[in-house]
């Protein structure tokens, strides 16, 4: 008998009744351990669990007894006190990665297991995002709370889409988001931006961000810009048209989608070419009032920028060089909705796929 291999493991109840018997028997902890077939600790913490003290009726002394019913009993309490077993265990590095790629990176936990796909870490254990919301929530990481996440953890809410209708007021001259061609709307098509601006009203500096964002890839373009002029948002695209070459600006900037605001009135010179002002570069279609989830994307991005330059960020204190860090921490964010790639990697695919380097 003790030659079979002895583990550790959880005793049933049907082992303790079993125990009370071979205890009656006058078995020894080292043959129960035997016949279980667990290793001989595990018999003496069980015979310490069901331990009780009772009258032996024939010589009317107390004696040490073992219950099975009360064994089970701590058994169950101890269990319920302990809460269901963390599937991080003692997984100790992925822990540690979560926490230190939530804080550092400023980013979710779908991004944090996103960082980790796109490294090609591996890990003893594998783990859910829904899983890690629920140990945060219950306070089980040792330097992340709710606080540290994007939006304190809270769900993103919906937008409430507006009933809109084909004759509502849009920017003069400028064609309605009805028009758009479905390849707009279905997201397979590269090259359909969407655009918008981000500034602050409680400062009294004119500075403001262009933000561009591609409808596929999600990739972003945030552009400082001196104040929210119509002409500035001009030759802020002019600027991007010289930087890619009129030829593949027009290959990359297929439409813009914008909204109603003023800095966008200016139509057609924004869809007017800067090198040849006889051609078109692209096409701007406006949303309808009141309407910003026609623009989901931007949207979205904006509260990532927002994530670094808070509302009420004086953007005249703001340098072109943090811009860019914001940009390239966006980009480099890994989004579910892609994967878990990047902006950038998606971007990158197709730029190639265009014979555009990019």
């Amino acid at each position: 008998m003790r030659g079979r291999k002895r583990t550790f493991k959880h005793l049933t109840k049907n082992d303790r009744l079993r125990i009370e018997r071979w205890l009656r028997l006058g078995l020894k902890p080292r043959e129960i351990a035997d016949r279980l077939r667990v290793h001989i600790s595990t018999v003496y913490r069980e015979l310490g669990r069901g331990q009780y003290e009772r009258l032996n009726g024939e010589t009317w002394e107390m004696e040490t007894a073992y219950s099975p019913d009360i064994a089970e009993a701590k058994y169950q309490a101890h269990l319920r006190e302990k809460g269901p077993d963390l599937k991080i265990g003692n997984d100790h590095e992925l822990a540690r990665y979560i926490e230190e790629t939530i804080l550092e990176r400023e980013c979710s936990p779908a991004a944090a297991l996103g960082y980790a796909l796109i490294e090609g870490r591996t890990f003893k254990t594998s783990i859910s995002v829904a899983t890690i919301y629920y140990y945060i929530k219950k306070g089980l990481f040792l330097h992340i709370t709710q606080e540290a996440l994007p939006r304190h953890g809270k769900r993103k809410q919906g937008y409430k889409k507006v009933k809109t209708h084909k004759d509502q007021a849009r920017a003069s001259a400028g064609e309605s988001i009805e028009n758009r061609p479905d390849e707009v709307i279905e997201r397979k098509t590269f090259g359909h931006w969407e655009m918008d601006t981000v500034y602050s009203r409680k400062s009294t500096t004119t500075k403001a961000l262009l933000v561009l964002t591609e409808r596929k890839t999600r990739q972003e373009i945030i552009v400082l810009i001196p104040n929210r002029k119509a002409e500035t948002i001009v030759k802020a695209l002019d600027a991007l048209e010289r930087k890619f070459g009129a030829v593949n600006f027009r290959k990359i900037f297929k439409s813009i989608t914008v909204d109603n605001g003023s800095e966008f009135s200016a139509v057609e010179n924004l869809e007017r070419s800067a090198v040849n002002k006889t051609i078109p570069r692209t096409k701007v279609y406006f949303c309808h009032p009141y309407s910003s989830w026609e623009r989901g994307s931007n949207e979205n991005v904006n509260g990532m920028i927002r994530r670094k330059h808070p509302k009420g960020t004086d953007f005249s204190k703001v340098s072109a060089a943090e811009i860019a860090k914001t940009q390239a921490w966006i980009n480099n964010y890994p989004r579910k909705i892609l994967g878990y790639k990047s902006s950038e990697m998606a971007f990158r695919e197709c730029m190639r796929e265009l014979g555009i380097a990019a």
